[in-house]
């Protein structure tokens, strides 16, 4: 509820604007209005409704933000070559495209209500909005994917999906002018606020479905995506407290406050501008900065770094390309200390003393490699040279 307090604040100037008598305000140009806009744009240059250029301000600067950033992925796609980073550009410049008709229909809540505003409101409400929750829906099973399987569907697929679900959105509208407008011949704005409420509750059943989709992300198996997750789940439940904050208000607040017939459209306008700024700031912005970013090079490892895993030596011997009669191995000298020490000890005691004595074992004619040799050869034992004969130890 933390968008109510701002709701309000924001809809406390439209009461400056609309205390003037119709037929002054029929006559007189607003101030601010002097590039010959009229009825019914005034709003769209009024200083004296400080909400209508507010809403268009900030409408126009996510508009140039979505295209800009459209932009930027399409230009930086081809450098994006792993398939789990462009699975998830699709449903990124779908949500972008959602995002710019939120700001767009925006202005249409700027003008004076006729027949055909009505019905372009009606229609495209809860079909943007569908579009955007469908698209952090499919995110959702994108991340919940690639932390359990780590792999993704493809973006056709995804794509397709988000457009599949909010099409549902769109005969739902549909279905509801035709039978308000047409059948029952009431005119295209006369509709209560619980009827345009609940026309969008599929819109808040996507929206919930996602907030599920971007939780069960979060227990994946994988920490790579988790940060994705994590902007998403926030994403999900910042606009899940908008819409309390906007629905709450525009059915009981303007009730309450008796300001139902002059804030309801104001009270849209910024409902829209909000959900577009919260998904551009909060989902789209950081899902292109993942998509787009190179990944990790990895580093050369620190041979006299004692705490990094020992790595596997060379298998490959420097002297490979030299003949096997030109290469040198020499002898265990270690073993070779350790058997005419034997010798002797065991000579001296023989000579000395005549109680038995264990002596070393005869391995003079066994050739025994030394550890450098070994190491250079693979870890296999080498053969002996053609010209060794045995080591004499006398």
């Amino acid at each position: 509820m933390a968008f109510f307090p701002v709701l309000l604040f924001l809809l406390s100037v439209v009461q400056r604007g609309s205390s003037q008598d119709p037929d002054e305000d029929s006559l007189a140009v607003p101030r601010g209005c002097g590039w010959g806009l009229v009825r019914p744009y005034t709003l769209l240059c009024d200083l004296d409704s400080v909400w209508g250029v507010a809403v268009e301000s900030a409408a126009a600067g996510g508009a140039l933000a979505a295209i800009l950033l459209g932009l930027i992925i399409l230009c930086r796609l081809h450098h994006v070559s792993e398939a789990e980073k462009r699975s998830g550009v699709g449903p990124i410049l779908l949500l972008l495209l959602g995002i710019l008709g939120l700001f767009g229909l925006s202005f249409a809540y700027l003008i004076e209500r006729d027949e055909q505003l009505c019905l372009l409101r009606r229609a495209l409400w809860g079909l943007l909005f569908a579009l955007c929750f469908s698209c952090l829906l499919v995110q959702g099973v994108r991340l919940r994917r690639l932390g359990r399987e780590r792999r993704s569907p493809g973006g056709c697929a995804l794509t397709g999906l988000a457009l599949g679900l909010s099409a549902v959105q769109g005969i739902i509208a549909a279905e509801w002018i035709l039978l308000t407008v047409l059948r029952e011949g009431r005119a295209a704005c006369q509709y209560l606020p619980l009827d345009f409420s609940l026309a969008c509750s599929y819109v808040l059943a996507l929206l919930l479905a996602a907030l599920g989709a971007a939780s069960f992300a979060l227990c994946g198996k994988t920490r790579q995506w988790r940060c994705n997750a994590i902007w998403l789940l926030s994403a999900c439940l910042l606009s899940l407290l908008l819409w309390v904050a906007w629905v709450g208000f525009y059915l009981y607040g303007n009730a309450w406050l008796e300001r139902s017939p002059d804030w309801d459209d104001p009270a849209l306008a910024i409902a829209l501008v909000a959900q577009g700024w919260l998904l551009l700031l909060f989902h789209a912005v950081p899902e292109a900065h993942s998509c787009l970013r190179s990944p990790p090079q990895p580093s050369a490892p620190d041979y006299f770094d004692t705490s990094q895993a020992p790595s596997r030596m060379r298998e490959t011997s420097f002297d490979e390309d030299i003949p096997l009669s030109h290469r040198q191995f020499p002898e265990n000298q270690g073993y070779g200390f350790d058997e005419n020490t034997a010798g002797l000890r065991s000579a001296g005691n023989h000579n000395g003393n005549t109680a038995p004595r264990p002596s070393a074992p005869f391995r003079s004619n066994v050739y025994q490699p030394t550890e450098m040799t070994m190491i250079l050869n693979g870890g296999a034992v080498p053969s002996a040279p053609p010209t060794y004969t045995g080591r004499q130890l006398w």
